[in-house]
């Protein structure tokens, strides 16, 4: 999937393909461990659209939630 596709999704729909894609990586390696898997650049796409999601849920968990302000050593004089 591409990453204009993911953002338009909710969290929640972000979740669950997420969990689907990993399921279905699994199986791939399986496959491959097997000799049973003919397209090896799945797993490579795979592990793609895996990092792509979390880049998302990361992006939007830290958007939520307010920004803490580190105080600096100037502030504290």
């Amino acid at each position: 999937m591409e990453t204009k596709d993911l953002k338009k999704k909710k969290e929640g729909d972000l979740h669950q393909i997420l969990a689907e894609t990993r399921d279905k990586l699994r199986d791939l390696r399986f496959k491959d461990a097997n000799k049973q898997l003919k397209n090896i650049r799945e797993i490579r796409e795979g592990k793609k659209t895996v990092a792509r999601i979390l880049t998302l849920l990361n992006l939007k968990k830290n958007s939520s939630t307010p920004e803490v302000k580190e105080e600096t050593k100037e502030e504290k004089k």
